[in-house]
């Protein structure tokens, strides 16, 4: 990380402290608010893409906002909450990069004012309440500098109302393994067939590493869940997510998965604009779409035909009550 911007009121935060010790050699500049670079204009994505910053920062308003209605693994209150804003990771598919103008990092350092809000919509609730980490970002990507997880699970194992899901790709789970597992959390992995990962998720760790993980997690008592999301179309769809399945389930234990979720590729009209500008080349962005539900996907025909054929290969591997789709297939 060459240059780290830092909010002023953060500066002296020890986790602020912590991280930039990470950091010897680099370049330290004081801010007033993240969002005065973070939401500069004229900033190139794909430019900063290649050597983004970090920006140190605390989180004001809510920091804990509900799902979309789609977004959820069987509960009915539903949170998500998002201590980092940017992945490291450069899938071509995500929404990130049409959201935000920089490529930047943000990490918000005031972790604690994360669980109490965490804390207080549960005690809202009379039924239990789920949170989803890695809306924004990927939430152990970065987990070694930031230690966010570790210190998040110390949180929800005081609070047996709530439930946690990591959404990760990443391989980064030392300080899961290096622990007793919580009974209220899932971690899962979004997985792609392999060379649908080669061409579209850059700079992630292969579906071998990943299905490793799952492993490693699952035998040491952790909940683990799939997520196969997106969906993406390739001409020969049926063969690769065939191969996915079955490297995915020959692997781990299918009835001890806590859950798994299909989801189409959808991104909203303006953020598919300006991810086509970015990345003119990409053969997956530039896949013929249709306009449905405000949101640019693949025709409806082609996206039922995609879910039919995945729901046809899971139901023999795992139970109804393990399944989630993310919408309702006709």
């Amino acid at each position: 990380m060459d240059t780290i911007y830092i909010e002023k009121e953060v500066m002296s935060f020890p986790r602020t402290q912590a991280i930039l010790g990470k950091y010897p050699n680099a370049r330290h500049v004081p801010i007033a608010r993240y969002t005065d670079i973070f939401n500069a204009p004229a900033q190139n994505f794909r430019v900063q893409k290649n050597n983004p910053a970090l920006i140190l920062a605390k989180k004001h308003g809510n920091l804990v906002l509900p799902t979309p209605p789609d977004y959820h693994i069987g509960g009915h209150n539903n949170y998500y909450f998002s201590h980092m804003l940017n992945c490291i990771y450069d899938c071509r598919y995500c929404f990130l990069q049409g959201m935000y103008r920089s490529a930047n990092y943000v990490v918000f350092v005031n972790y604690d004012d994360f669980f109490t809000d965490i804390a207080t919509t549960t005690n809202n609730n009379t039924e239990p309440s789920w949170f989803f980490s890695g809306y924004d970002c990927d939430s152990l990507a970065l987990e070694p500098m930031t230690h966010f997880i570790e210190q998040c699970l110390d949180a929800f194992d005081n609070l047996p109302k709530a439930w946690l899901e990591i959404r990760t790709k990443s391989t980064q789970i030392r300080n899961l393994t290096s622990r007793t597992p919580i009974d209220n959390c899932v971690v899962a992995y979004s997985l792609s067939p392999e060379n649908i990962a080669k061409s579209e998720e850059h700079k992630t760790p292969t579906l071998n590493k990943r299905i490793s993980a799952l492993k490693s997690l699952q035998d040491q008592g952790w909940k683990i869940g799939l997520r196969f999301d997106p969906l993406l179309k390739a001409q020969n769809f049926e063969q690769l997510y065939s191969e996915l399945f079955e490297q995915v389930f020959s692997a781990i234990d299918a009835s001890l998965v806590h859950s798994v979720s299909l989801g189409p590729f959808r991104l909203p009209k303006p953020f598919f604009k300006k991810m086509i500008r970015l990345y003119p080349e990409s053969a997956l962005l530039s896949a013929n779409m249709s306009m449905r539900d405000n949101m640019l996907s693949y025709d409806e025909k082609t996206e039922t035909n995609m879910l039919h054929f995945c729901e046809s290969q899971l139901k023999d591997r795992i139970q109804p009550e393990q399944y989630f789709p993310c919408v309702s297939v006709s």
